[in-house]
């Protein structure tokens, strides 16, 4: 069981959020960016795998190396100081750019600026509490799945030809981070109350978002 609470923690990391909701766009409605498919948006999706992931990771990796943390884990909520203010940073300055773009859909802006304020609400949080910083990923993607099905009216969309509703897609999600807690739990990275408070400002921040920008 640990070892797949492992893979799960992994796979669900919360800096894969804004790689996964690129794609997941892309498929519910490429016309947003421009394209026709989600392979005219590759250019894309690539560059926030490379913004939101690869270079906050590379920041985390040279923090080890330099002894500022003492594992990639950041088990000490003390060693999530450094890369929650490098990722916020990061997440602010995209933010920033993608509100001035008019090549950025709305959709994807609102999850940007939610997802940066849940994170500089979970910094100050943090000097207390070891708030989970999975939970607060999926739970601000379980907030943009509902803002996308609810407020833009998305019902279905298509991947592959395959039809997925919008209601499956996010019952799908809710039982997605069941799991993605239940491994936080079974590896005894966080208490319950770390999972309920990360899960619900993630949600709640993605609204909070959506009634400044909407």
């Amino acid at each position: 069981m640990r070892t797949i609470a492992h893979a799960v923690s992994y796979l669900f990391h919360p800096l894969f959020m804004m790689t996964y909701m690129a794609i997941l766009i892309s498929f519910i409605n490429p016309y947003l960016f421009g394209v026709n498919d989600i392979s005219g948006n590759m250019i894309f999706i690539l560059q926030i795998f490379f913004s939101t992931l690869l270079i906050p990771l590379f920041g985390v990796i040279m923090m080890k190396l330099l002894g500022f943390i003492q594992s990639l884990e950041m088990e000490d909520k003390k060693e999530r100081i450094g890369p929650l203010m490098v990722t916020i940073s990061l997440y602010s300055w995209m933010s920033y750019n993608f509100y001035n773009s008019s090549t950025i859909p709305n959709a994807f802006i609102i999850f940007m600026v939610g997802s940066t304020l849940a994170l500089c609400i979970a910094f100050f949080i943090n000097v207390f509490s070891k708030i989970s910083l999975h939970a607060l990923g999926m739970g601000g993607f379980l907030g943009m799945i509902a803002i996308t099905m609810l407020y833009f009216s998305y019902g279905s969309f298509q991947i592959y030809d395959i039809n997925i509703s919008m209601n499956f897609l996010m019952m799908f999600i809710v039982l997605l981070c069941g799991v993605v807690g239940s491994a936080r739990l079974i590896l005894e990275a966080h208490e319950p109350m770390d999972l309920y408070g990360g899960f619900f400002i993630g949600f709640g921040t993605q609204f909070l978002a959506l009634s400044i920008l909407g």
